[in-house]
């Protein structure tokens, strides 16, 4: 049953009885099943031996040389007659196409790789997969647990910063009388700055328990291996590394420093000229006077 076809597909577990020309961009392709063990009840384990069925489903996969495919797999229905197993029925299924799969497992793993390693953003590689936002974010998801750590290295310069995603949402508190967040809109994420291992982790809240709960989860000689800790000029961030960390120094990181220079700088521009012209900074003309002022 192996030809050529199949192998160019190479969708193990599967074979091609047929291509037709399809109206669209690909190719159809039909598929039967080639996988002995797809007919073993995988809640017993036992060989099942009637069929009660035929189901062609249209699992979506990685274009074939540059042209997408749309796959037809008719696949069997099996009873399971062993006495005491729950799954009277089952269908086939193979490890690239599980069961009740839309997407094979090549497609998920392409499409979070494409975050993961080549640089693209969740809706870019959704778009150029033909997936949704939440298929790739899970296939992200997935990739980056199996390549990562289970904790980060050692990391002697620590970077905390906040970050702000949608928008909160609440929900009414019977007991308390009151209302309570339950997304909240601000994320903290942690960053090597001085190591190549870029972002460490991401928790939502801007609070001090959550920073201090994510330092904390680390052992002893981790926390004790961070020199620095760089930051705004928050409160909330510098408690919690002093609770966390207290052998490290803070600092201020370049960003927000530069940030409070240019805010400083434009009050100044803004009273001078106010001052000067009788109204604010505005315009060509103003614009010379204040490069003269500079001077």
């Amino acid at each position: 049953m192996v030809n050529d076809t199949t192998r160019l597909l190479g969708l193990a577990g599967l074979a091609v009885v047929r291509v037709e020309d399809a109206v669209h961009d690909g190719p159809v392709v039909h598929l039967v099943t080639a996988d002995e063990q797809a007919c073993i009840c995988p809640g017993c384990g036992v060989r099942a031996r009637r069929v009660k069925g035929w189901v062609t489903t249209s699992p979506r996969d990685l274009p074939v040389a540059g042209r997408p495919v749309e796959l037809r797999w008719c696949k069997r229905r099996w009873h399971c007659d062993q006495q005491g197993c729950d799954r009277k029925t089952f269908t086939e299924a193979i490890g690239e196409i599980p069961a009740r799969a839309r997407v094979t497992t090549r497609l998920r793993q392409a499409a979070g790789a494409a975050v993961a390693d080549g640089g693209r953003t969740i809706v870019q590689a959704a778009r150029d997969h033909g997936l949704s936002w939440p298929v790739v974010s899970a296939a992200f998801t997935a990739h980056a647990t199996a390549v990562l750590p289970d904790k980060p290295q050692p990391v002697a310069v620590l970077g905390i910063d906040e970050i702000r995603r949608g928008r909160p949402q609440w929900t009414w508190n019977d007991e308390q009388q009151c209302w309570e967040i339950t997304v909240d809109r601000w994320h903290v994420g942690f960053v090597d700055l001085a190591g190549g291992q870029g972002l460490l982790g991401q928790v939502e809240g801007r609070t001090s328990v959550a920073v201090r709960d994510w330092l904390t989860q680390w052992d002893e000689a981790w926390r004790q291996g961070v020199r620095v800790v760089a930051i705004d000029m928050c409160t909330v961030f510098k408690a919690a590394a002093r609770a966390a960390l207290p052998q490290a120094r803070l600092v201020v990181d370049h960003f927000h420093l530069v940030q409070l220079a240019n805010q400083a700088l434009t009050e100044v521009r803004r009273r001078v000229t106010l001052q000067v012209r009788g109204r604010l900074f505005g315009g060509v003309e103003d614009e010379h006077l204040w490069v003269g002022l500079r001077r």
